[in-house]
């Protein structure tokens, strides 16, 4: 007799990962000149919050933690330093570069109806598996990044990754305790269109990159797509 597949055995179609590639490819990181002013809801945020949680994580530790930003003064700090940070970050590009930076709009901190700060809160004692890559606490906190984004992306929400800032000053205006680093500023909302590629490629800040140039075959000497194959 034919043995029944296991309800907790869950499979998915071509057509589940044919999805899936869709939602990764159309993901975009959002500037705040696309961000709308309608509200996200907390039940949206629980959604996303949730998606975080099924990330995988080192041991199971789940090193993270997760600061849900909806007022505006506190916005607007965050603002304040970004943009001190932002005129340090130009300094570092020369001539027709440091214009082009210049004119991006690089966050939406302000115009994002709700921001996000995720963190890292290392696990004491030890972890199975971080006994020699110490780092692998911070990576899992990013997978749960990715999973936040990708279900934004999914229930058409815009996420933008604000980087540049200063983490101890941010830390103070949130008031965080010791011990946590943070690892992603994110801003959420709703936005007026969601690009065909990212804008940075659209502009030509930089090229994407093919798969022959970054893929290699069992060693750095072989390239993993060789056109002699």
């Amino acid at each position: 007799m034919k043995q029944s597949t296991p309800p907790t055995d869950k499979r998915f179609t071509p057509d589940d990962a044919r999805l899936l590639e869709e939602i990764l490819r159309h993901r975009r990181d959002v500037r705040g000149n696309r961000f709308l002013p309608d509200p996200v809801s907390d039940l949206e945020i629980e959604q996303l919050l949730t998606a975080a949680l099924y990330s995988p994580s080192v041991g199971f530790s789940q090193p993270w933690e997760f600061m849900v930003i909806r007022d505006p003064e506190i916005k607007a700090s965050i603002q304040s330093v970004f943009q001190e940070e932002n005129a340090r970050g130009a300094d570092q590009f020369a001539d027709r570069k440091q214009q082009e930076y210049l004119r991006l709009k690089l966050e939406g901190i302000s115009e994002a109806p709700v921001n996000l700060a995720v963190y890292h809160k290392p696990v004491t004692g030890p972890v199975l598996g971080q006994t020699t890559m110490k780092e692998m606490g911070l990576y899992s906190v990013v997978c749960a990044v990715q999973n936040i984004w990708l279900m934004a992306r999914a229930m058409n929400l815009g996420v933008g990754w604000v980087s540049i800032l200063d983490p101890d000053r941010v830390g103070q205006i949130l008031k965080v305790p010791a011990g946590r680093q943070l690892v992603a500023y994110l801003c959420i909302g709703r936005v007026s269109e969601f690009p065909d590629k990212p804008e940075l490629e659209t502009l030509q800040w930089e090229k994407r990159r093919e798969k022959a140039c970054i893929v290699f075959r069992d060693s750095y000497l072989t390239p993993y797509y060789d056109s002699a194959e």
